[in-house]
């Protein structure tokens, strides 16, 4: 079993401050190195990739969403299974502590008409910038092309440019990802070094990520990759107000990703998961039965439904996917109401905004300290927790960035007594 080398002799005390190896330099990774270097420790960040957090920069692509205005309550229930464990990060660090510190590397935020909190950059690099510049005063040292590849001797070893590097801190913490966008540098590779050390991992599945639906051949080149705004989406008892985009393999869209967990279990337990698309759910089924009725009889079909409906060739190619169309004006505004679709799966991981599994919640005690492992503590994507996009993931991310780092901290302050022989 690998374990934490503790610098110092037996019965001296250490002299100089802690070191800790900070593995991962994602936003969780990132977050634990400020608090522990403003706390004094010495703290090396390693990364793998030739430069630090890859993922954060594409997600700040769309526009960055920092985290979500919504109630605290209504905030904790995203994250499923994980909510309790996760609730406790956001104790540690909440939504309103995210934005003040945003707003403490000189980016202000404003909040969209969805609820979700952006920098007013809308984008990742200004803040990634200002962040990567408060870290080096902080004497932070970050390493990049500095990929882990385990432990040998009770030491982490690094492949480097350089050659082999081993170092021997007096605490570690892992933050390297899940499974997701492994081009960006979370490839899951860690999974069989934990698990030689009795650490246990739950198989990582895609999250947020696009439904399969076998289209026709006409829907699929016509019409791929044309939006759908303001539509809900239900799967059983959820419904989620948004937007889609038909692709040539299904759907994909903010409100495809929210289903996406109750999509991926209900294929795995059915081989199916049916879905209903209200493709106006603004308009009430007798209103829009009523403007359908208003249409010239001489009036197309397609003419009818883009006037009296106000639908776009993309939902009227939907619709007509469905089978016939009904011709009385109540029968079509139902089906435009209820439109029924079945996904047969979710895409791969490969294709998804983030993963669920890794590290399972009872492997780590309440400060994320691995249990099998005393002295190394998990944070971020690695631990087995999921939530929809929307602020949430990068929220609870860097939370438990915070939480470790805590962890890392009561650690070392035990630890730092005289070795006993």
């Amino acid at each position: 079993m690998a374990s934490v080398a503790v610098n110092g002799q037996s019965g001296t005390m250490r002299q100089d401050p802690p070191s800790i190896s900070i593995v991962g330099a994602g936003p969780a990774g990132l977050m634990a190195a400020e608090r522990l270097a403003g706390a004094g420790f010495r703290v090396a960040v390693h990364e793998r990739m030739p430069s630090v957090a890859r993922k954060f920069l594409m997600a700040g692509r769309g526009g960055l969403n920092l985290t979500h205005s919504e109630p605290p309550e209504a905030f904790r229930q995203r994250y499923g299974a994980a909510r309790d464990t996760v609730a406790s990060w956001l104790d540690a660090f909440s939504a309103a502590e995210l934005v003040a510190w945003a707003e403490g590397l000189g980016q202000p935020t404003f909040v969209g008409t969805s609820g979700r909190v952006f920098p007013r950059a809308l984008k990742a690099s200004p803040l990634l910038r200002a962040w990567l510049g408060r870290l080096g005063d902080l004497g932070v040292d970050i390493r990049t092309r500095s990929a882990w590849t385990g432990w040998r001797d009770g030491a982490l070893v690094f492949d480097t440019p350089g050659g082999e590097r081993r170092e021997r801190p007096d605490a570690v913490l892992l933050a390297l990802g899940g499974a997701s966008w492994p081009r960006l540098g979370s490839d899951a590779a860690w999974t069989p070094w934990l698990e030689a050390a009795g650490v246990p991992i739950v198989p990582f599945r895609p999250a947020n990520v696009g439904a399969t639906l076998a289209w026709s051949p006409i829907l699929r080149d016509r019409f791929a990759g044309m939006p759908l705004k303001g539509i809900a989406l239900s799967h059983g008892r959820a419904t989620v107000r948004g937007e889609a985009m038909i692709a040539a393999y299904g759907l994909e869209g903010g409100a495809v990703y929210a289903l996406s967990a109750g999509i991926r279990e209900a294929v795995a337990r059915d081989g199916l998961a049916a879905l209903i698309l209200d493709l106006k759910p603004d308009a009430p089924l007798d209103r829009l039965a009523a403007r359908l009725a208003a249409q010239p009889a001489k009036a197309s079909l397609s003419n009818r439904l883009r006037k009296g409906a106000g639908l776009g060739p993309a939902a009227i190619g939907l619709l007509r996917e469905a089978g016939p169309l009904p011709e009385t004006p109540g029968a079509l505004a139902a089906r435009i109401k209820a439109l029924p679709l079945t996904a047969t799966g979710v895409q791969g991981l490969e294709r998804a905004i983030s993963s669920a599994g890794g590290v399972a919640l009872d492997a780590v005690d309440d400060r994320l300290m691995l249990k099998a492992l005393p002295g190394v503590f998990v944070a971020g994507e690695m631990l087995d927790w999921e939530a929809p996009t929307g602020g949430y993931l990068l929220q609870a991310g860097i939370a438990s960035g915070v939480i470790a780092a805590q962890g890392v901290r009561a650690w070392l302050d035990r630890a730092d007594e005289p070795v006993q022989g």
